[in-house]
């Protein structure tokens, strides 16, 4: 049996963190060889691991990146509510490291980003395209990372553009709906995991995409996966979508 990679789990005594723990446990190609939270020495224990999977904030990844990319190591970016300027950063680092950066790593919500693609190539521009999503109360960012990459989905088939056509949410007297707005809406409460629903709606039908995770560990699992795929990879930023081969 090969020796176990040695995972540095940052955002430790977070439930992702606690879920990567006992993802680690329960896979014999992985190990936790260290654990941080915020204001814990990075230096003092990277250097004997192979890789890091980070779920803490998205303000300490680029230091983050920039540390694992002197050091050596592989990294795996779990974190979502990245500025541009952080997510410019991350590019920049990704040319001499190999990344995954996705914004979620369950095997089902990959899968639906493929069928999302799909499914708006195969419908095409007469059906409008909403996207929702609930998370629980302690989530801060909105809308979640998965959102916003499902409703990226939808914008790169339409030829639209994210920052301009995206509606969050509507209040008002906001008018008729556009044929190019993409709706996103962002509900928050209780202990919810994650549901993701794309909704394909034109006059006399109505097609809805559901995906709902009823326990992190998916997603820790395929972050597990994703370091262990790294570790054979040259410099490069890359998602889910290549390390389950959907591309």
């Amino acid at each position: 049996m090969p020796t176990p990679i040695q995972i540095l789990i940052s955002g430790a005594r977070g439930r992702m963190g606690q879920a990567v723990r006992e993802a680690c446990e329960a896979d014999p190609e992985a190990a936790v060889g260290a654990e941080i939270d915020l204001g814990d020495s990075l230096a003092e224990v990277l250097p004997a691991c192979d890789a890091v999977i980070d779920f803490s904030v998205h303000s300490t990844t680029v230091e983050l990146a920039q540390a694992c990319a002197g050091e050596g190591k592989k990294l795996v970016i779990g974190t979502t509510g990245h500025t541009d300027e952080e997510l410019a950063a991350i590019s920049e680092v990704s040319k001499s490291l190999p990344i995954v950066f996705a914004p979620n790593y369950s095997v089902g919500v990959n899968t639906l980003f493929w069928l999302t693609k799909k499914a708006a190539e195969t419908l095409g521009p007469e059906f409008d395209l909403e996207v929702i999503e609930m998370h629980h109360r302690h989530k801060v960012d909105a809308p979640s990372g998965t959102a916003r990459r499902l409703a990226e989905i939808l914008a790169e088939v339409r030829g639209l553009d994210y920052a301009k056509d995206m509606r969050h949410g509507r209040e008002g007297i906001v008018g008729a709906r556009t044929q190019d707005e993409i709706g996103v809406h962002s509900l928050r409460g209780g202990d919810v995991v994650g549901d993701h629903t794309v909704v394909y709606a034109n006059n006399g039908e109505r097609i809805e995409l559901t995906h709902k995770a009823s326990s992190r560990s998916t997603f820790a699992n395929g972050a597990v996966r994703a370091a262990k795929w790294l570790m054979e990879k040259p410099p490069g930023l890359y998602d889910m979508q290549d390390v389950l081969g959907l591309k």
